[in-house]
């Protein structure tokens, strides 16, 4: 039994032929041409139950024929595969109307699967999401768990479904948030995010609800929060697992009701907004610890999205290298490029900063080193064993810092077992915070240790004794 008929466009022989003989032993009846009128002509006649096309074809590109087809046969599933794998690929096929985007190099078990998915679902016209130009892309790289992420980008932009980030951190949850936002629906409203661990425990119920003239001390006057300001948008709450109890409470009847009270107020107000929450915790832990309340995490993890570390996506670090570096030049710093060895070692580092961690060392690379070309052995100076780069500029720099030192120890301590290591922990410990902390400073001035020892509030006799008994090597910037 024919379980429908397949339509297959793409210029590569090879691809036409593996879809046919894999859609044929799956039960399917297939026809494949090589070009974009072939395929419209036979669209145009009737035929076919379902199309699978490449997006570049010789002489029209299916994002341009997509419209068309979805005019003339709105029930159509058109599967659009590519190996432009960005994330630009993914939000236009889901705009353009595709059922679903499959990259390139695809998955033979996949294809037939979302195949029979699309046919075997209810028939009706698939509505498009409103059209985007952006251009500088928020996430960039092509690799295979990347592409999952923006597939699920693509699929939830035009929902408002609450999502759950999580992730380490320095993967980028934030960005994920604001390409949710800044391709949906809510596009033309506010994004407006709040980090749980940069903001006082007890602050946080007011400047997520906001507050009333006298409802606590130094409350002077009505102060909206963070639920008004997002009214129609998007509420991006990072650090979700640093949230009190109490603000939980609060939270989790704004989920189940679509109303709030301002702190010290009575009356109800509405909210219209969508919710995505992120973490670097483990939540699970957390309600069984009584940290979190498990009723607030399935109203929130409704839609769970996990970041991989860089560390899983190494082939994507090339692309980032090269972003990273464009932005170094409209910041006014001297054009580099990076050559074929310190990608290579770039690749086999364990980032346990993320992509965080590569950014800050392109920046610093670009800044101390006069080089044209940055090589593997700058790169190597670099690259100091298990030391990742210090967070000296963000809000929460001294949470994600206290998290390292934790980190640290729980590693140290666990290699010995029942034991106890040697003695030097403090030692231990201040050597790993003190070079990446004044590395990271010296970039910042680049190379200028008067500077850098007025920033770290350092004598400067001081600053060059660490510097030498910690065998930084200071090149200076020719800028």
């Amino acid at each position: 039994m024919i379980k429908g008929n397949v339509l297959i466009a793409d210029d590569d022989a090879a691809i036409r032929t593996v879809l046919n003989q894999a859609l044929a032993r799956a039960g399917y009846m297939p026809r494949a041409t090589g070009n974009a009128a072939a395929l419209w002509r036979w669209i145009s006649q009737g035929e076919g139950d379902l199309v699978i096309t490449d997006v570049v074809m010789p002489d029209e590109n299916a994002f341009d024929l997509l419209p068309r087809i979805k005019k003339l046969r709105p029930e159509l599933p058109v599967i659009v595969m590519s190996a432009q794998n960005t994330l630009m690929t993914a939000i236009t096929a889901a705009e353009k109307g595709a059922y679903e985007y499959l990259p390139k190099p695809f998955d033979l078990k996949e294809v037939i699967s979302v195949v029979g998915r699309a046919l075997s679902e209810p028939k009706g016209p698939a509505r498009p999401g409103p059209q985007s130009s952006q251009e500088d892309l928020p996430l960039i790289g092509r690799s295979p768990a990347m592409q999952e992420i923006y597939r699920a980008i693509a699929r939830l932009m035009q929902t408002d479904l609450t999502v759950m980030i999580t992730g380490e951190s320095g993967t980028g949850k934030e960005l994920v948030a604001r390409a949710l936002h800044d391709f949906g629906k809510r596009k033309n409203r506010s994004f407006v995010a709040i980090n749980m661990a940069a903001i006082p425990k007890e602050l946080i119920e007011s400047e997520l609800f906001g507050h009333e003239k006298g409802a606590f001390t130094g409350a002077q006057s009505r102060s909206i929060g963070r639920f008004e300001q997002a009214d129609g948008g998007t509420l991006f709450l990072d650090e979700i697992g640093d949230m009190p109890m109490d603000a939980q409470t609060r939270l989790l009847r704004v989920l189940q009701e679509g109303e709030y009270t301002t702190v010290g107020g009575r009356t109800p107000i509405k909210t219209d907004v969508r919710i995505i929450a992120a973490t670097n915790r483990d939540l699970q832990q957390q309600i069984s610890q009584g940290l979190f309340r498990e009723d607030l995490y399935y109203r929130l993890n409704v839609v769970p999205l996990r970041l991989p570390p860089l560390r899983d996506r190494s082939e994507d670090i090339g692309d980032l290298v090269h972003h990273f570096l464009a932005i170094t030049q409209k910041q006014g710093l001297q054009e580099k490029s990076f050559d074929k060895d310190a990608l290579d070692r770039l690749r086999r580092y364990h980032w346990p900063g993320n992509v965080r961690e590569l950014e800050n060392l392109v920046q610093r690379v670009v800044a101390l080193y006069p080089q044209e070309t940055i090589t593997a052995e700058l790169i190597e100076n670099e690259l100091t064993s298990n030391i990742p780069s210090p967070f000296v500029d963000g809000q929460n720099s001294e949470i994600e810092l206290s998290e390292f030192v934790e980190q640290h120890l729980s590693n140290y301590f666990s290699e010995f077992g029942d034991q106890l290591p040697p003695v030097g922990l403090y030692n231990r410990v201040l050597k790993k915070i003190e070079y990446p902390l004044i590395i990271t400073t010296l970039a910042a001035t680049r190379g200028n240790q008067i500077k850098a020892a007025e920033l770290l509030g350092l004598n400067r006799n001081t600053l060059r004794k660490k510097i030498r008994d910690l065998e930084i090597e200071i090149v200076k910037s020719s800028r």
